[in-house]
């Protein structure tokens, strides 16, 4: 799978334990930064980016970090065509995409430690839309662009 990740300071460390292990496991990465540990930057500054090759279809999934993860989450969310949560359980990690759709993983890097951060962006990637009538209806009823 085709898979952006982006991290501002507060997921540093986490993106660069989870970058090559999802190398490993086959996937393609696409590393949208930050490329250094800087305490000064901003996720909006990579999580958008992302999310926006997410929207276009440039990666199949996307991998949010920050601190905590809301930022991250708040940021992806302001693309059209994003729909990105932030997850620490394992049930919505896979429950999200299977109902929901959900195409942006967000994860905070001062949360949860890196070993279940791989954990719930394995069930993340692995899981795939049902898309049943049920689900299907209302994924419809939230529009995908500005109305």
């Amino acid at each position: 799978m085709r898979i952006g990740v982006a991290a501002d300071h507060g997921g540093f460390a986490l993106k660069q334990h989870i970058i090559p292990a999802l190398q490993e496991d086959g996937h393609a990465i696409t590393d949208f930064g930050a490329a250094d540990l800087s305490p000064n930057d901003d996720y909006p500054d990579f999580v958008l980016p992302m999310a926006r090759a997410v929207a276009a279809g440039v990666v199949e999934r996307g991998i949010a970090l920050c601190g905590s993860g809301v930022g991250a989450c708040i940021a992806a969310n302001k693309i059209f065509g994003v729909r990105a949560c932030l997850i620490h359980d394992a049930f919505s990690a896979h429950q999200g995409v299977e109902d929901d759709n959900l195409n942006v993983l967000c994860i905070g890097g001062r949360v949860i430690g890196a070993a279940l951060a791989l954990d719930l962006i394995r069930l993340f990637l692995n899981a795939k839309f049902r898309a049943t009538e049920r689900y299907q209806r209302r994924l419809e009823k939230i529009p995908d662009k500005q109305t």
